[in-house]
């Protein structure tokens, strides 16, 4: 009998270090188990993935009797503004994943509502170009979007509530869409670019201010077009821990039984996420808010802070982004800037932002949007939408999986 009890007590001994090699396997490289786009998607979290987005993304350029002023003033200004975007249900089905929307504060409305260039061009005899706002949208009270005030106004969409709603719209027309990320840009504490013509008016002074107050009625403008459910919030991400450093450092562990971090693609699709895109208005953003709580955007931070979730390093140095996406943090980094390297077809920046773990690659030309004068693009390999991090993902990650649209071109 005991003979017998201790040959049982072997045989269970010999299956269970027979299946420890399996297990180990699977708990570090559990992607390389996955067959399907589902099953990846439970373990691969959205700071394990890169997308394209686009910079200013509602930007439509300016129109000719504009371009002739701006260039007569500053012909090296008018370059770097030499580009345009479709509207942002185009940019989104052509795979852009994030976008960038400019924010002016207009709490009474009508602050924008007469940009002086158009002074400025009939003042130099210039034909009147198409009115910016034929629908008087401007005149009407909240946060407007433009890239420069008196200078550059023409927008897809002028108030930020339109330009959520846009972006609503397509999420619910494309049930399975990666996250959305975006970038939001408060335009503040610049004096009007512009000299007013003879005989007219002098300009109002630039934007309104962004106090905590105004900081809650954005919250609130972004509050009226997603719900919760819609969206990747502060509060979601810190979950139970005190700050979000902890949390995002802690993506995909569970330690000590607290929740938090990064979420998987699984519960992440269908969301957007909103990030800051100025460091400088942290402090106020985050006024009576520590380490985000009750806020809807994530700021644009320094590694380490209570509020520390996602931070831009707009110059792609690899050193620099691997290191920080390691941590745990989400990045946004550019691939060109100004026209400059569109121009040259100049890759070096896009090149060093695609090898890098930034989540986020921000250009003015995603393969849909060609260069005229170059055809240079910034987009992954077999035009897909999406991919595996090269730095982040986990190991077994497949790039078709992430995403299964293409690009367009």
């Amino acid at each position: 009998m005991n003979t017998g009890n201790q040959t049982l007590r072997i045989i269970k001994m010999r299956r269970l270090f027979t299946l420890l090699p399996f297990a180990y396997l699977l708990s570090t490289n559990v992607v390389a188990q996955q067959t399907t786009a589902a099953r990846q998607d439970q373990v691969v979290h959205i700071n394990q993935v890169q997308v394209i987005g686009t910079h200013n993304s509602y930007h439509t350029g300016l129109a000719p009797s504009e371009v002739k002023v701006v260039e007569q003033a500053s012909p090296r200004g008018m370059r770097a503004l030499e580009y345009a975007h479709p509207p942002l249900p185009d940019q989104l089905s052509g795979g852009v994943r994030q976008l960038e929307i400019d924010v002016y504060a207009d709490s009474k409305g009508g602050r924008y509502s007469h940009p002086t260039i158009v002074d400025k061009v009939a003042a130099a005899g210039l034909p009147a170009d198409p009115d910016f706002d034929p629908n008087h949208e401007m005149d009407k009270p909240g946060f407007k979007v433009m890239h420069g005030m008196n200078v550059d106004q023409r927008s897809s969409c002028h108030t930020f509530i339109g330009c959520l709603t846009i972006v609503r719209n397509w999420s619910q027309q494309h049930p399975g869409h990666l996250p959305i990320f975006i970038l939001v840009e408060t335009k503040q504490g610049r004096r009007a670019p512009t000299t007013p013509a003879a005989g007219a008016e002098a300009a109002p002074l630039g934007p309104e201010p962004f106090t905590s107050a105004t900081f809650d009625a954005l919250d609130a403008e972004i509050r009226s077009v997603f719900s919760e459910k819609e969206m990747i919030t502060p509060d979601q991400v810190r979950g139970s821990y005190d700050t979000l450093p902890e949390a995002v450092q802690a993506t995909g562990k569970s330690v000590g039984g607290k929740k938090g971090g990064w979420p998987t693609l699984a519960e992440a699709r269908n969301k957007v996420v909103f990030l800051m895109d100025q460091r400088p208005v942290t402090p106020v953003y985050t006024e009576g808010h520590p380490a985000l709580r009750g806020r809807v955007i994530f700021t644009n931070s320094v590694a380490g802070a209570p509020d520390a979730a996602f931070m831009e390093q707009n110059d792609p140095d690899k050193a620099k982004i691997d290191a920080l996406a390691l941590q745990g943090y989400l990045i946004r980094t550019r691939t060109d800037d100004g026209t400059v390297e569109a121009r040259a077809n100049d890759h070096a920046h896009a090149d060093a932002a695609l090898s890098s773990g930034a989540q986020m690659l921000s250009t003015d030309y995603p393969p849909a949007e060609p260069a005229k004068w170059t055809g240079f693009f910034v987009g992954f390999p077999n035009s897909l939408v999406a991919r595996c991090n090269p730095v982040t993902a986990p190991q077994g990650c497949v790039d078709s999986l992430i995403d299964s649209s293409v690009a367009k071109r």
